[in-house]
Parts: C-alpha cells; structure tokens; sequence
C-alpha cells in the first residue's frame, strides 16, 4: 500500500509541476505575449538587460504556420529539458525517487521500476527520434518505453544523445504545412494518428517528462534552471 501512494504522488506531482513549469521559464514562453514572469524578474542592480521584446498576437498571426506556431511551444519545452539534463550532476543521473515493482500497472510495458533520472532522458531522447522517424514515414527505434537501442550510458552520451533527438524532430516538425498536416501518420508510438495530431502528442509528452525531471531535482535540492531567476543558455 505504501507503495502504491508513492508511485500516486510522485506521478500526480510530476503532472502538475510538469503543467505549472510549461507555463513559466525564459522570456520566450508559449504565450508571445507574456512578458517575463514575476519570479524570473529581478529588481537588483545585476538586472542590467532587459528581457527581449516579445512580438504581438498581430505580429506573429501575419506570419505563422503550422510549423512555426508547434515549434513556439515546443522549443520552450526542449529549453526546459534539456537545461534540467544538462544542470543535473552525473551522480544524480541513477537517482530514483522511489523503489519498487510496478510493472503489473501496464503489463509488458515499460520498467518494472520508477525510471532514474538517465533513464528518463534517454526514453525522451528514443521518443523524439520515434515520432521525427514517423513524421517522415520512417521506421522508427523500437521499445522507446524501456530505453531503447541507442547505448548511451553517461551523462555526456545522454545529454548528446537527447541534443541529436532534439534536433532531427524539429527538423521533421518544422515541414509540417497546411497541405499536409491532415496527412495520416502510422506507428507505434501515439499512432495512428494525422500528423498535427501526432506534433501535438511531441509537446505534451516533453512536458509530462519533464515534470518528472522537476520532481528528482527538487527532491536533491536542485532548482531546474528554467525556474530560476536567469536561466542559463543551452551547451549547443
């Protein structure tokens, strides 16, 4: 039983931190029009930059494409990723927040166990190339849910395999397009599917990980950079 709680806080927690964090971070956020959120402003003297200037819903709408309005938000989302997987120290990349067998929940699929922190990034970084492999009618990795079969191990192996994964599905979202983003997509990973729908099924599934990033920094005393008052820049 207390097993069970465990796994049902952690998981409703990781959700809503997940949802709260996606709603706040750099100056770009989803909304265009929201300006920096209070607790990234400083009112100290370090304060010296202003935050750049955020285009109106005028601005973007004379401009915007199926594209361009999914890779706003998701963009955001792979800040707050890869920053999180980036500022988590190598010791903590085995770290788990809770022991235990749960592999009776969906049987067959995924771990037994709470993934680690590693594992966690290396399924994101497996899923992002399964959905890019889709969209462009490609066979995609099989068994993202349990890892996959890329052999990163180390925190710089994961930490550049996610980078690559980020990198070949933006390329893959950024050629969707009013022509064919109604074009049906199959696989195994959140197919079937249109390929709008799947794009939309990429950003949900960055910040429903990415919550749990939260969660196994918090719970180590690590602020997640993208909640921090200046957020650092990514290692590119």
């Amino acid at each position: 039983m207390t097993c069970i709680r465990t796994i049902l806080i952690l998981t409703g927690v990781g959700f809503v931190m997940g949802i709260s964090a996606s709603w706040h971070g750099r100056a770009f956020a989803q909304n265009p029009a929201e300006t920096t959120p209070p607790e990234h402003q400083r009112t100290d003297s370090q304060q010296t930059t202003p935050p750049p200037k955020q285009p109106t819903a005028a601005e973007l709408s004379a401009k915007e494409t199926p594209a361009s309005a999914i890779l706003r938000t998701f963009e955001f989302e792979e800040y707050q990723f890869r920053s999180a997987a980036e500022a988590m120290p190598a010791d903590k990349y085995t770290y788990r927040p809770a022991q235990g067998n749960y592999g009776g929940v969906y049987p067959g699929y995924g771990p037994t166990e709470l993934r680690t922190f590693g594992e966690q990034v290396k399924h994101l970084a497996c899923s992002n190339f399964g959905f890019s492999a889709e969209l462009d009618g490609k066979a995609p990795p099989p068994d993202c849910d349990k890892g996959g079969p890329s052999p990163a191990k180390t925190r710089e192996e994961l930490v550049a395999y996610l980078h690559d994964s980020f990198k070949a599905l933006k390329k893959s979202l950024g050629a969707i397009d009013q022509k064919n983003m109604f074009d049906p997509i199959e696989g195994p990973y959140a197919g079937p599917n249109t390929r709008l729908g799947l794009a939309t099924v990429c950003v949900w599934h960055v910040a429903d990980h990415y919550g749990q990033l939260v969660l196994y920094m918090r719970l180590n005393g690590i602020v997640p950079p993208a909640s921090r008052p200046n957020p650092p820049e990514l290692k590119d």
